[in-house]
C-alpha cells in the first residue's frame, strides 16, 4: 500500500474510542470523537496552500487530506472541535517514506511538518518533531472498517504519554458505498 492508497482507505465518517497513559501521573483516561476525514487531490487550492506555507512546490505533494473532529475527554469539559490539513511530500528516492505537512499540530496547536513511512505491512508510522516534544504515531487498518493507532508522546526528560485508539467506520466502506451507489443507478 502507498500513502496514497492509505489516505483514500482512510475518507469517511469515524467513531474513535482513545484511551491514554499518563505515565507521570500514573493515570488513564478515556476519550470520545467522531472524525470525517476527506481526500484532498494534490492540486486542491488548500493543498497547495499548505505547501506555499513550507515553501514546498506545489508539484512535489502527492496527496491531501482534511481531518475534522468533534470530541471529549474523561478529564475535561471541554469540547474538543476543531480541523487541520495534512499534505504528503514523498521523498523523490524513496515514495514510501517523506514529509507531513500538517495545518495544525497534534500535541501543539501549531503549524507543524513531521515524517511519514508507509511500512510493507500497510501500517503508517508518522513522526513529528515540536519545539517541546517528540510524538510517534502508527496507524492501521484491521479491517476496511477499522482502523487502529498507537502513539507515544515524550517531552524532552521523558515519555510523558502512551495511547490506543480504534475507529469504526460508521456507514460502511468507501468501496462498500460505490458498489451500493451502482447497483442503485443500474436498477433505477
Amino acid at each position: 500500500m502507498n500513502i496514497e492508497e492509505f489516505f483514500e482507505l482512510s475518507a469517511g465518517k469515524w467513531f474513535s474510542h482513545r484511551t491514554s497513559h499518563h505515565l507521570a501521573f500514573k493515570q488513564s483516561e478515556d476519550g470520545k470523537s467522531d472524525l470525517v476525514i476527506e481526500t484532498l487531490p494534490a492540486d486542491h487550492p488548500e493543498v497547495i496552500k499548505l505547501c506555499e506555507l513550507y515553501e514546498v512546490p506545489a508539484s512535489a505533494a502527492s496527496c491531501g487530506a482534511r481531518v475534522s473532529w468533534n470530541g471529549t475527554m474523561e478529564w475535561d469539559e471541554e469540547k474538543h472541535t476543531g480541523s487541520t490539513v495534512l499534505v504528503t511530500v514523498p521523498d523523490t528516492e524513496n515514495p514510501k517514506e517523506g514529509r507531513l505537512l500538517r495545518e495544525m499540530g497534534y500535541a501543539e496547536k501549531a503549524p507543524v511538518a513531521g515524517r511519514y513511512k508507509m511500512g510493507d505491512d500497510g501500517a503508517l508510522t508518522l513522526t513529528t518533531e515540536y519545539e517541546t516534544m517528540w510524538s510517534e504515531e502508527r496507524l492501521w487498518f484491521a479491517s476496511p472498517n477499522l482502523r487502529m493507532r498507537v502513539s507515544v508522546l515524550k517531552r524532552f526528560g521523558g515519555f510523558s504519554m502512551a495511547s490506543f485508539t480504534s475507529e469504526i467506520r460508521m456507514g460502511g466502506s468507501p468501496a462498500a458505498a460505490q458498489a451500493a451507489e451502482a447497483a442503485n443507478s443500474v436498477s433505477s
